[in-house]
């Protein structure tokens, strides 16, 4: 299969969104990215249209354009039918104009192949067995039935598409033709790459929008009225049956638009619950109109069916219908099956997903995937990421913050705006002798608290930090922080009870202070000490200074 659809990985945002709406989920996630499966995928272009970060590319052909006409050859193109839903109206001649500037030898319509395709249609109800005949106009619905239902490739017409039969129709016409198809389908580019010949090149109306914006070519508002242009309904749902005759004996008509319808046909067909009848498929809901380019960016169903069926003439054009066996087309198995796990490993990734029994498969679908079990499947195949389980992750990011908020010894208090309680520990009811958090949630925390410092942080959004309170009530002394997050605007507190701590602090400071006492005391009594000593000292010497002075005076008398 072509890749047609490619990724810009640095904006893949790991949304899942492209896997959710995936019809056959042909995405695998790996390193955070999404990667298109080729041999899954079915071009419907689902992934390009809703991806919000336009990660998802169609890869560009209009280099390639250029170089078939730099060749000399001339390069005719196949205008599909949408395009007058896609410009607003412009009709057939004034596209031919705009195009021959940017160097087409020609401009023909491929409602042209659309007539021949519906008449070979007719011919096969007419003339040949079937018990039921899908119609092959799609390439994507070929590629679903060829990849996820070859039991039914049988029932596959097997008649070229309407581009197909009309590049072959324009090449018998003009020697040496190139032919380039331009529509509103990615599929279109696998479908001329992959059966080589009829058509050279796909651009999508995107593709050529943005060519002629670069040329500075506008398109002339003007439609043509051309009765014999019945062909023209074919983009829109029913049309095919529109150019129809539908008089085949026993047959039902239907349309069906959307891979999911076209999937649970294609499931009643297995199962045997339809017979003797005629499908229209279409994998875009609104059929081609509906188509991924146009759906990206001109996306109006209304609108667009009426431009079509406004446009759309009255007759068959006048063509001359090929011979059937040169509108033969074979379809053959396309085989993508990955190896089915067991189930003892399906079962070991589910309950590494938090899924021990059947209740805890919520099967949400937020991963992609219809239920946990194919989620399951998808990454045993290495297609997915336990990680891409949202509620999973949800639930362990809670139970991890959970377990962190009920183990620290730290009290935390959370406040919404209106300062009301939101949750509070065990710690922070140990501190405020709350014995049950429901006696407080919801609750204003002036009930258990003073909510001045939640007012002031709030109101100027400057956190406190470490600021040391006494909670009277409580006895008890705290160093508390208060932050505000302005994203989720609440206020979380987280107090440290330092109360043992002041104690022990007050202890030490009454010790200390009895310490001083004492030192005083014993200094006190010491310098009396020394004062006595020192009297006594002074009386004695006074007392020997008179004994000396006596014995003195009596030595010397002698």
């Amino acid at each position: 299969m072509a890749n047609c659809l490619t990724l810009k990985k640095s904006n893949c945002k790991n949304c899942y969104k492209c896997i959710r709406h995936c019809p056959v989920k042909a995405i695998r996630f790996s390193g955070n990215q999404a990667h298109i499966i080729g041999n899954e995928c079915i071009l419907c272009g689902h992934c390009f249209v809703v991806c919000p970060q336009n990660a998802k590319e169609i890869v560009d052909s209009t280099e390639k354009v250029r170089v078939l006409i730099q060749s000399g050859d001339p390069v005719i193109v196949s205008l599909a039918p949408s395009f007058v839903a896609n410009y607003d109206g412009v009709g057939i001649d004034a596209m031919r104009k705009a195009l021959q500037k940017l160097g087409f030898a020609d401009v023909e319509e491929t409602a042209i192949g659309a007539t021949i395709v519906k008449t070979e249609y007719e011919r096969m109800l007419r003339e040949e067995e079937h018990d039921i005949i899908i119609t092959s106009c799609c390439h994507s619905i070929n590629l679903l039935i060829q990849k996820y239902f070859p039991a039914e490739l049988p029932y596959l017409a097997d008649v070229m598409s309407p581009m197909q039969a009309h590049c072959v129709d324009i090449k018998k016409r003009i020697p040496n033709a190139k032919t380039v198809f331009i529509g509103p389908c990615v599929a279109k580019k696998d479908e001329a790459e992959y059966y080589e010949g009829p058509v050279d090149a796909v651009l999508t109306f995107e593709e050529l929008t943005n060519w002629l914006r670069a040329e500075h070519i506008t398109l002339d508002k003007e439609l043509d009225n051309t009765p014999e242009s019945r062909a023209r309904f074919f983009p829109t749902t029913g049309g095919i049956l529109k150019t129809m005759a539908q008089n085949a004996p026993g047959y039902t008509y239907m349309a069906l638009d959307g891979v999911e319808n076209c999937i649970t046909a294609l499931k009643d067909i297995e199962n045997g619950k339809i017979h003797k009848c005629f499908i229209e498929m279409s994998a875009c809901v609104g059929s081609c109109i509906g188509g991924p380019v146009m759906e990206k960016y001109h996306r109006s169903p209304v609108h667009d069916y009426m431009s079509v069926a406004q446009y759309a003439g009255t007759r068959d054009f006048d063509v001359a219908q090929p011979d059937a066996l040169t509108l033969k087309k074979n379809f053959t198995v396309i085989d993508h099956k990955l190896m089915q796990p067991a189930e003892y490993e399906i079962a070991a990734v589910l309950r590494q997903m938090g899924k021990f029994k059947p209740s805890d498969e919520l099967n949400c679908g937020s991963c992609g995937y219809n239920s946990c079990r194919e989620k399951a499947i998808a990454i045993c195949q290495g297609k997915a990421e336990i990680s891409m389980c949202l509620p999973f992750l949800k639930d362990k990011a809670e139970s991890f913050s959970d377990t962190i908020v009920r183990n620290t010894p730290n009290g935390l208090i959370v406040l919404n705006e209106n300062l009301e309680v939101q949750q509070i520990n065990a710690a922070a009811r140990k501190i405020m002798n709350i014995r049950s958090e429901s006696d407080v949630l919801g609750e204003p925390v002036i009930r258990i608290l003073d909510p001045a410092v939640f007012v002031s942080v709030r109101n100027s959004g400057r956190s406190v930090r470490d600021q040391k309170v006494y909670l009277a009530e409580y006895k008890k002394y705290v160093e508390q922080t208060v932050v505000f997050d302005p994203d989720s605007r609440m206020l979380v507190g987280i107090m440290r009870d330092i109360t043992d701590e002041e104690a022990e602090r007050e202890r030490k400071t009454r010790i200390n202070q009895q310490t001083v006492e004492v030192a005083d005391t014993v200094v006190e009594k010491q310098m009396r000490i020394v004062q006595e000593i020192a009297s006594l000292l002074g009386e004695t010497a006074a007392e020997t200074k008179i004994a000396l002075t006596k014995l003195k005076e009596s030595i010397g008398d002698e």
